[in-house]
Parts: C-alpha cells; structure tokens; sequence
C-alpha cells in the first residue's frame, strides 16, 4: 500500500480490525518512510450485473438510484428506512442469484415494483403509474383492482 504523504511504497500494518457486522476490514497502517500513520479499509466488492436501458446504453448498477426512486414512491408513507435497506437488498440477492452479467432496466423496475407492492401499495401504485406511463384512467383502475 503506497503512503498517502509520501507517496512511498513500503508500508507495515500495525493493527487490524474487523467491523461489528464483519463485512469491512479496518488496517491501520505506517509508513516505513515518513513514520506517518493512517487507516485503511478493505471491504468485498461484489459484482452486480450492468443494466441496459431502453436505449441500449449500458450502465453500472447503482442501488442510491433505486433508494431515490423507491423513497420517492414512498414519500409521506409510513415505511421505514429499515424496510427500504432490506428491499434494496432482496433486489440485489436477487440480481447476484441471477448469475447473468446484464439485466434490462424493465426487469429492474418489475424487481422494485415487486418490492414496493409488498412495503405499501401506495407507493406501488405511484411508481407503476410513473413506471409503466399510464396514459388511460381505466389503465389506471385496472392495477388498483388487480392490488
């Protein structure tokens, strides 16, 4: 690891800790050099499919995306963050179980709408509204009924 200071190359861990929920690595390292200290985390990266828009264009997939469109749905509605980490979650699990390295953004927005439709039919109805651009009132009652 190069020094953050110094720019030198040789550096020794002098302490490493592992986070409460085990998932990130703390290393407080020091550099051979400059004698300066400083911390470092080392944490999975995990590989989540790229997602093809409408488009065509490919992008990474960003799950601060899907958190503001979900907590926009669910503006003034009676879900905790809690609900909407854990949803965030169950989209990812299933994106990674997938095994495929893209997936379409009309799958991603069915996976949220899925989710959404099981936190609070509100903002189910809100987001399919927007989601699937309604452009009838009757395309409107249809999803309400079929809730």
């Amino acid at each position: 690891m190069r020094c953050p200071f110094c720019s030198h190359e040789d550096t020794q861990v002098v302490e490493t800790r592992d986070s409460d929920e085990g998932d990130v690595v703390r290393r407080r390292r020091r550099c051979q050099s400059c004698d300066k200290r400083f911390t470092t985390y080392e944490h999975a990266e995990i590989a989540l499919p790229s997602v093809v828009k409408k488009d065509g264009r490919r992008a990474e997939f960003d799950p601060a995306k899907v958190r503001a469109s979900m907590t926009l749905a669910l503006r003034k509605r009676p879900v905790s963050v809690e609900q909407i980490d854990a949803a965030i979650e169950r989209i990812q699990d299933k994106l990674l179980n997938s095994g495929t390295k893209e997936v379409l953004s009309a799958k991603l927005g069915e996976l949220v709408m899925r989710e959404l439709k099981r936190i609070d039919k509100v903002a189910y109805v809100r987001f399919a509204s927007v989601y699937r651009s309604f452009e009838d009132v009757n395309e409107f009652r249809q999803l309400i009924r079929d809730i």
